[in-house]
């Protein structure tokens, strides 16, 4: 996959298809609220495998019933790159099945 920096514009165009999920200066972000802390946690440990499968990382918060998501890829000099758009995708598929808002 590409580490090739998006443009805003792309970047922005492609969220859309992404609801919940913004850019905010060099990164995309996203803010999960759960119905429980348990929930929150198990979401968490999905995103962990996620992660984990795409060797893509994001800085990943566990609140008592929120997750939230801060994606950039530091090959690319921090901007968004394609990578963060494929792991903000598996992110969404995956959320809902824990209860993510």
């Amino acid at each position: 996959m590409s580490a090739e920096p998006l443009s805003k514009t792309e970047t922005e165009r492609r969220l859309e298809a992404l609801p919940g999920w913004t850019l905010e200066g060099d990164r995309i972000t996203r803010t999960y609220r759960l119905p429980s802390h348990l929930a929150a946690a198990t979401l968490t440990v999905h995103i962990a495998r996620i992660q984990e499968e795409l060797n893509h990382h994001s800085d990943l918060t566990l609140g008592y019933n929120t997750v939230a998501l801060s994606v950039q890829t530091h090959d690319a000099g921090g901007a968004v790159t394609e990578k963060d758009l494929e792991l903000a995708a598996r992110v969404a598929a995956a959320a809902p099945a824990h209860g993510a808002e």
